[in-house]
């Protein structure tokens, strides 16, 4: 009895050995994500692929990565499984030996099929393991969360550059060691999550969820709201991320090398704003971190397309740090409005930020070709001021000073 009630104390303490953990299989599942795309030029070469065909690798990985996040969430928060998390990165595993060994096109769908559904089967409950590690920090434990997804997206195209495109096809099966190290670190995640799932089974965890009173429609009013600042937030950094490097060597004349260099530091800004918006989302309240994170970047993203390069560099920071703590406050407001559903919610975000990633970069490149990149800076600078419509969010503090006051 006295061992149950002090395993029940621990679960209000965050568990940071936990969110390391699960931060670092992010970094490796994120890094496997990004070698799809890294790979187009390998790909288009060994199989004399059409521009069409490398379209439909990705619609079928995005199909796979994004729309069946959602789906998942539904179906884990019915039915959590613990090994969930480590057959997601088996099938990443999988996939990337298949991708190794292809000599067909039909196998590189498939092959990218199991790489995107490993996603999304790892990100729903991911996520749900962030918050049950968090101790009720909820921004900070997603906030290290999403830094190690971050990371690993920057790493992954570099390691192909490094690795696959000198070596050749064959190659990308080393990323599966990744994979299996995923796995080793996921499984005994997994371990933690079952004897965690098992406590709240057995105790009185009434005070772990926060009841909201809201209607149905206003919930999902306040959803799509959020959906919509992750659009804005997303083609923003689809922008910056694919097509920053071309700005300034297109405005500046600058080499390669400085272009890159440059691109770092703003992903290097992003990576701190994430941990930053987090910690203080936690402080503050979601919904003023989702003001200042969205609405807040905009002065920056209006004036980057006008500004010197030493200029545009030190905005193009300053927009990083910002602009990046709106994800984990977004996706813990959603939580917080359907707490019950936190793997659809994941699902639902997840999926839409990285579907919006990749529709974003290919638009905006169809706009470079018919424009210019500087006029896509231009456009794509506006974009933050959707933040204007935060004003629309209910303020879920005030919410619940006013259940508190009702049941007293």
């Amino acid at each position: 009895m006295e061992n149950t009630q002090a395993k029940t104390i621990d679960t209000t303490k965050i568990v940071y050995p936990i969110l390391f953990m699960i931060s670092f299989s992010h970094f490796l599942n994120d890094l496997i994500q990004s070698t799809i795309p890294s790979l187009y030029p390998i790909l288009k070469g060994e199989f004399s692929l059409s521009f069409a065909q490398i379209g439909i690798i990705t619609l079928v990985f995005q199909l796979t990565a994004s729309i069946l996040q959602p789906f998942v969430g539904i179906y884990t928060d019915k039915k959590p499984n613990p090994r969930s998390l480590a057959i997601g990165m088996g099938l990443s595993m999988a996939g990337l030996l298949l991708l190794a060994a292809a000599h067909q096109y039909y196998v590189l769908l498939i092959a990218v099929a199991f790489i995107g559904m490993g996603s999304s089967v790892f990100h729903p409950e991911a996520s749900r393991v962030a918050q049950l590690a968090s101790g009720g920090q909820k921004g900070l434990a997603q906030s290290i969360f999403q830094v190690g997804g971050n990371s690993g997206s920057a790493i992954g195209p570099l390691l192909v550059a490094l690795i696959v495109l000198p070596l050749g096809q064959g190659y990308v099966g080393l990323f599966a060691i990744a994979a299996f190290i995923g796995i080793i670190v996921l499984w005994r995640i997994g371990n933690w999550y079952a004897e965690r799932l098992s406590l709240k089974k057995t105790a009185k965890h009434s005070s772990d969820i926060i009841e909201i009173q809201l209607s149905r429609k206003k919930v999902l009013f306040s959803i799509t709201i959020l959906l919509a600042l992750v659009f804005s937030k997303y083609i923003y950094l689809a922008s910056m991320t694919n097509y920053f490097t071309f700005f300034l060597m297109d405005k500046f004349h600058i080499s390669v090398k400085d272009s890159q260099l440059y691109l770092f530091m703003f992903l290097a800004a992003v990576a701190i704003g994430t941990i930053l918006g987090g910690k203080l989302g936690d402080k503050y309240g979601r919904k003023k971190i989702i003001w200042i994170s969205i609405l807040g970047a905009a002065p920056f993203t209006l004036c980057l397309p006008y500004l010197s390069l030493t200029w545009t560099v030190i905005f193009a920071v300053l927009i990083g740090l910002i602009i990046a703590s709106a994800f984990s406050a977004i996706l813990v407001y959603a939580t917080d409005l359907m707490p019950n559903k936190i793997g659809l919610v994941a699902g639902l975000f997840f999926g839409f930020m990285f579907g919006m990633g990749g529709i974003g970069s290919a638009v905006l490149g169809a706009l470079a070709d018919d424009t210019s990149i500087e006029y896509v800076f231009k456009i794509c600078a506006f974009l933050p001021l959707m933040g204007i419509i935060t004003a629309f969010l209910p303020d879920l503090k005030r919410q619940k000073k006013s259940l508190h006051q009702d049941n007293r």
